[in-house]
């Protein structure tokens, strides 16, 4: 008898995550756009670990080219795209100055795009895997055409990375001056 509640604690969860997954969302999305205070540190620790991010992301996006057809190709299409997007999100973000220090906020049209892509992967994704099923395909062949989920990580990964280094020189730049 326990090992039936297996199955339905999986569907559960899966119900429980699909119902949590909007909210999730709009707080991406919140949280994405928000005033906040740059601190030197932290901002560097940032990008920092976002370098060794980006390292290991392009590692495993090349491993993964066993698996997934041109795997590195949409890894590094994605990361090049990000890094674009990151620039003119820098450029579109607003910095101010005050007692307490350097704030800055991004750009809320950009927070939405970026939010509305991660979104639209994941409909995608549960399409796709949905068509699959009802065509009985085998675990290969799905796995084999997700490229485009690389891409999209990439394109998180850069805009993330080239923002980081941005805000860290902006910061390091705006720290000193009077």
């Amino acid at each position: 008898m326990p090992l039936l509640l297996i199955p339905i604690a999986g569907l559960a969860f899966v119900l429980l995550w699909l119902m949590l997954l909007p909210l999730a969302l709009w707080q991406r999305y919140r949280r994405g756009h928000a005033r906040r205070r740059a601190v030197p540190w932290a901002v560097s620790l940032n990008a920092w670990l976002l370098l060794a991010s980006t390292g290991l992301f392009v590692l495993t996006a090349w491993l993964s080219g066993w698996w997934i057809a041109g795997a590195l190709r949409h890894a590094l299409l994605g990361l090049a795209a990000g890094v674009a997007v990151g620039i003119v999100g820098l450029w579109l973000t607003r910095f101010e100055r005050d007692a307490r220090g350097l704030h800055f906020a991004p750009n809320r049209w950009l927070v939405l795009a970026l939010t509305a892509v991660v979104a639209a992967r994941i409909g995608y994704g549960l399409w796709h895997a949905w068509q699959l099923w009802r065509a009985d395909a085998g675990h290969a062949q799905w796995l084999a055409q997700q490229g485009n989920l690389l891409a999209v990580g990439g394109l998180l990964l850069g805009y993330y990375l080239a923002y980081a280094w941005g805000l860290r020189r902006r910061t390091s730049r705006l720290a000193v001056q009077p």
